[in-house]
């Protein structure tokens, strides 16, 4: 699954470096990331855990004002239990991403979008206060493969600064041996800065 990540990757920044115009760019920030799990009619939501995720991506042209964006990202997420036991689960994910731009006069543009994405778990691991411990993800009951919805949302200087916001929504079952429904999401929050060439 990973090499086919990969694959799908590298094919789609060929496609985007061979457009006239295509800029590339690389964004990192903080992930709030939580978890969601439904058992029957019991629906648990973690706590936030705080992660990171750093970006690279190719912002291709489609029409005046809209490109899409393909990138790599490696994605930390997962949650933190009721006793601050915090599970992190670390991603290379795929994202996909059709974005607007609204030009704001000299300075720059606010830019909205959305997209799916796909990704592959790299690395698990379970932190309760100074102790951690590395973990599969099968020995976490969890599966690698997850998939969903990017919304996201920012401003870009004419410098190509940026700051941006997003929200990953989930919607790939994650449990590895579901039992009466039970289903596990992820859900994340994301705050970052970056940098378009």
């Amino acid at each position: 699954m990973k090499r086919k990540l990969l694959t799908i990757a590298a094919a789609l920044c060929f496609v985007a470096g061979a457009k006239a115009q295509t800029s590339y760019g690389l964004k990192a920030g903080v992930n709030f990331a939580k978890l969601i799990a439904k058992g029957g009619n019991i629906t648990t939501i973690s706590n936030n855990a705080t992660n990171f995720y750093v970006t690279g991506y190719a912002d291709v042209p489609l029409a005046n004002s809209f490109s899409i964006q393909p990138g790599v990202s490696f994605q930390g997420k997962g949650g933190k239990d009721f006793d601050d036991t915090k599970l992190n689960l670390m991603y290379i994910e795929v994202p996909v991403n059709f974005v607007y731009s609204i030009p704001t006069g000299n300075s720059g543009n606010v830019f909205l979008g959305a997209g799916p994405y796909a990704g592959f778990g790299i690395h698990a691991k379970a932190k309760l206060g100074n102790v951690s411990e590395g973990m599969s993800f099968s020995d976490a009951n969890i599966k690698t493969f997850d998939a969903g919805l990017n919304l996201l949302g920012g401003y870009k200087l004419t410098n190509g600064f940026l700051i941006n916001a997003g929200y990953g929504l989930g919607l790939t079952n994650m449990a590895k041996k579901p039992v009466d429904g039970e289903s596990v999401k992820n859900r994340v929050f994301s705050v970052g800065v970056g940098y378009q060439f």
